[in-house]
This record gives structure tokens, C-alpha cells and sequence, in this order.
């Protein structure tokens, strides 16, 4: 019960800082691959009708992705078509060698967090997206 009452006081505490979130726009991207190494490039994220589409530039490298929306309704966390009101975003994408997973959080300050990993590792990377 204390717990319930905990995340339901966070959850309305949050609520109004999250309340303009929407993924879609241009980012600049800050990452470090599985191996340790840092990138940087751009996403811009689209929506496509109940999607979005994510397109990543990574130097001379393209990844493509689409993305399923999710945000907070009351005290859950509610998964489904895109949104303005997502505070998260998760997608599958493609490059030229791999395919692979991603889940992007939006933060307190406006950019998004997340994760990933490519088809058959076994290891995670983080990236940061930050509005041009």
C-alpha cells in the first residue's frame, strides 16, 4: 500500500513536466556502442498514421526503424498507437549489416534516453536524443 501511494504521488508529481512530450522532431544523437565506442550524428522521428518512423544518420551509416508509442494513463504505464502524449518510444529498425531493438525514454529536460542492441548481441548501448 505505502509503495502504490509512492509511485501514485511520483506519478502526479511528474505528470505536469511530461505533459507536452511527443518523440517526433529532429535530434542530435550521443551514443556509446557495445564495444565502448562514442558516436554522434541525427534521428528524426515522423509520425506515420498509429507509427512512427525513426531515421537514424550515424556518419555515412542510415538506419531506419518504426516505433510504437507509450505513455502514463492515471497510475500505468499504457502502451499502443503513436501519440503527442508518449513519454516512451519503442522500435525495431534496420541498417546496411544488422538489424536490432530500441527503447527511448523521454527525461525531465526534454531529451530522450534510451537503449539498444543489434541482432544476436549480447550486449546493450545507450544513446541520448537532445532537440536540434
Amino acid at each position: 500500500m505505502i509503495f502504490r501511494t509512492i509511485i501514485s504521488a511520483c506519478a502526479f508529481v511528474l505528470l505536469p513536466a511530461i505533459a507536452f512530450a511527443d518523440p517526433t522532431g529532429s535530434h542530435k544523437v550521443a551514443g556509446t556502442s557495445e564495444d565502448g565506442s562514442k558516436y554522434q550524428g541525427t534521428v528524426k522521428v515522423l509520425r506515420n498514421g498509429e507509427t512512427y518512423i525513426v531515421d537514424w544518420m550515424i556518419g555515412k551509416n542510415e538506419s531506419i526503424g518504426t516505433g510504437l508509442g507509450a505513455k502514463f494513463s492515471g497510475d500505468r504505464f499504457e502502451m499502443g498507437p503513436a501519440s503527442d502524449e508518449d513519454t516512451a518510444i519503442s522500435v525495431g529498425y534496420v541498417s546496411k549489416e544488422n538489424f536490432g531493438i530500441a527503447m527511448y525514454f523521454e527525461q525531465p529536460d526534454g531529451s530522450w534516453q534510451g537503449v539498444w542492441t543489434y541482432g544476436g548481441s549480447e550486449k546493450v548501448a545507450s544513446e541520448i536524443w537532445t532537440r536540434e
